[in-house]
């Protein structure tokens, strides 16, 4: 399969710009003075749908012809590309089919079910996820979006990245999680187009750092059991994420829960924004390595914002 390009960065940012929020970018002289360097946060967690996921389907789902999105689309996901895809769907029109483990939390099972979308509970295991959407696949004939390993969802993501370098030039260094790789992959691809002197590292929790061992590695090792607070970065990275990420991007930190912990309150109290665990990693690293990225200029896609606000961690 051909890679995407920066080029189909540009064209997802066409074809969707209309149906997504243009997120702000905003500063805090609090956690600057705190870190050591100037740090910019483009704010998915206001995107619709509360995640940078909105993009991506979006994308999938308006590149679809009339053929093929009147037999609906489907994906599995424990949340966030779940509600992003059944949002993009009613928009257009046609049905979403949304595979949830059973144990997805609360605040985004109601988000699907509250855009439209016709959700099916399996048990919490990606062999489960897959096999309950095959099945579904078979008999309605849906188009299958993949949360991240698909060229038109990475495309979209991209455009995060892409609007950051936009409005704030001149970054040294582009920060944001990595799971399955689709924001990762894309932020990669846009930034290496338009700043290629800028690096680009994400952060990953050290309870599943199944991306940063196959960075490393040089070759995909699966997630297997992992454990973290960070619900949004459980997943194993895509081939074709890994394709552009073992090309692209510079390095993966991982950082501790207590990290994550911290990093998440510190965005929730000093700049009045709601942020999920998976937010928060990229200013986790930061945390943990500050002389390492003193008097620097560093953009950070804070991810999401769709947290249980009966749950948690502080």
């Amino acid at each position: 399969m051909e890679l995407p390009s920066f080029k189909n960065i540009i064209e997802a940012h066409h074809l969707i710009k209309e149906y997504i929020h243009r997120t702000p970018v905003l500063t805090s002289s609090a956690i600057n003075n705190i870190i050591g360097s100037e740090i910019f946060f483009k704010c998915e967690n206001l995107q619709k749908t509360g995640a940078f996921k909105f993009r991506g389907a979006c994308n999938a789902v308006f590149s679809l012809t009339e053929e093929e999105a009147i037999r609906g689309v489907g994906t599995h996901s424990s949340g966030n590309h779940a509600a992003a895809l059944a949002l993009a769907a009613r928009i257009r029109g046609i049905e979403a089919h949304i595979v949830m483990p059973s144990n997805s939390p609360e605040i985004k099972k109601k988000a699907v079910a509250g855009y439209g979308g016709i959700i099916t509970y399996c048990e919490p295991t990606l062999q489960a996820r897959e096999s309950t959407l095959r099945n579904i696949a078979e008999k309605t004939g849906i188009v299958v979006v993949h949360p991240y390993n698909n060229p038109k969802v990475i495309a979209g993501q991209g455009t995060a990245a892409k609007e950051l370098l936009e409005e704030i030039p001149h970054i040294d260094l582009v920060m944001c999680p990595v799971g399955g790789g689709g924001l990762l992959s894309g932020t990669a691809l846009s930034v290496k187009a338009i700043s290629p002197l800028s690096r680009v590292i994400a952060g990953e929790p050290s309870g599943a750092d199944d991306a940063f061992r196959s960075f490393r590695a040089g070759f995909i090792i699966p997630s297997v059991q992992p454990k973290t607070i960070a619900d949004g970065l459980l997943t194993s990275l895509g081939e074709i994420n890994y394709a552009i990420i073992s090309q692209n991007v510079d390095d993966i930190i991982t950082v501790s829960e207590e990290s994550i912990i911290k990093a998440m309150r510190l965005v929730w109290e000093r700049m009045k924004l709601i942020i999920e665990p998976s937010s928060a990693v990229p200013l986790a690293a930061l945390l943990e390595n500050k002389e390492t990225f003193r008097n620097l200029r560093i953009g950070i896609i804070l991810s999401g914002g769709n947290v249980d606000l009966g749950n948690l961690p502080f």
